[in-house]
């Protein structure tokens, strides 16, 4: 039986995230709330910010993208390695937990090629 030790490496993020949802989600969770609640609902079901690109928030000293906050804390998950958060509706000031959903770099690059070549299905996206 041999002795080794394993090293993980972890990112910032999944070290923020893991301690947000293990000590400070009720106040992360009030946040991310107040964020919904100050979107404005469009015409396609996004719930934009009054913002030119994502907006930004912080919480306990860490600054990320609100619809990244919004997504890890309403589904109670961490980032992993590898992973991004991608919106359904290709609009990346939406920040509606319905249009967010969690994949790979080469997924998110394979959701832009279909956005040009065929746009946004949004009568689908609005049944989700």
């Amino acid at each position: 039986m041999s002795n080794v030790e394993y090293f993980e490496y972890r990112t910032e993020s999944q070290i923020f995230y893991e301690d947000v949802l293990e000590n400070h989600f009720e106040a992360a969770l009030s946040i991310a709330e107040a964020l919904i609640r100050k979107a404005k609902l469009d015409e396609n079901g996004c719930l934009v910010t009054n913002t030119s690109g994502p907006r930004k928030v912080r919480f306990l000293g860490y600054q990320d993208r609100s619809y990244r906050y919004l997504y890890y804390v309403l589904n109670f998950k961490t980032p992993h390695a590898g992973r991004v958060v991608r919106h359904r509706c290709s609009n990346r000031r939406c920040i509606n937990p319905k249009h967010l959903v969690e994949g790979t770099h080469a997924e998110n690059l394979q959701d832009e090629y279909d956005l040009q070549a065929n746009g946004v299905d949004f009568p689908l996206l609005l049944r989700a």
